[in-house]
């Protein structure tokens, strides 16, 4: 039996990677350079809710193509605006994510479906990079739920510790 353990742990550890692998769905981002965008959007904005909050992102729901963004987070955290041009919530997502001191320029990607087509786009903001160690501090992680897609956002595990991580240390 302890001669099988290590395959076993091994086995189990492959399956559970393909099934996070396969609940994503085929949902990918890649960055856009031609912010050029058509349609009418429902502005999903995360964060911001004090000065310098580095959780703070924003999203563009395209409207009309029966998926809804939804952050998995508390509803205090965010807050949606809908019928904006893309002009407009372009606009204001930029706005929106500039509310750090620390804030450097944004970075705009596509957010595709499994088959391809665009769902929306996520407007980040990138950071002075001797404030937190890196410019790009957020991760993002999409997942559909029948007609919803679900964000997670959360810091990148190095920003995190930087920030929270000293806090435990006064409770030894």
């Amino acid at each position: 039996m302890k001669k099988h353990m290590p395959f076993a742990v091994l086995l189990l550890f492959l399956l559970l990677g393909a099934a996070g692998c396969s609940v994503r769905g085929g949902l990918r981002t890649e960055r856009v350079t031609d912010p050029g965008i058509p349609g009418n959007y429902t502005l999903v904005l995360h964060g911001c809710r004090y000065l310098d909050d580095p959780e703070t992102i924003a999203f563009l729901d395209r409207e009309g193509d029966g998926i809804t963004f939804e952050p998995y987070t508390a509803d205090f955290n965010y807050r949606t605006i809908k019928g904006l041009s893309a002009a407009e919530a372009l606009a204001a997502a930029g706005h929106f994510v500039a509310c750090n001191t620390s804030f450097r320029s944004s970075q705009i990607s596509s957010i595709f479906a499994e088959k391809g087509g665009v769902l929306g786009y996520e407007l980040r903001p990138l950071y002075l990079p001797y404030t937190y160690g890196l410019d790009d501090i957020l991760l993002t992680d999409y997942r559909l739920r029948g007609e919803r897609m679900v964000i997670r956002i959360r810091l990148d595990p190095a920003v995190e510790n930087m920030l929270h991580g000293g806090m435990h240390k006064l409770d030894q």
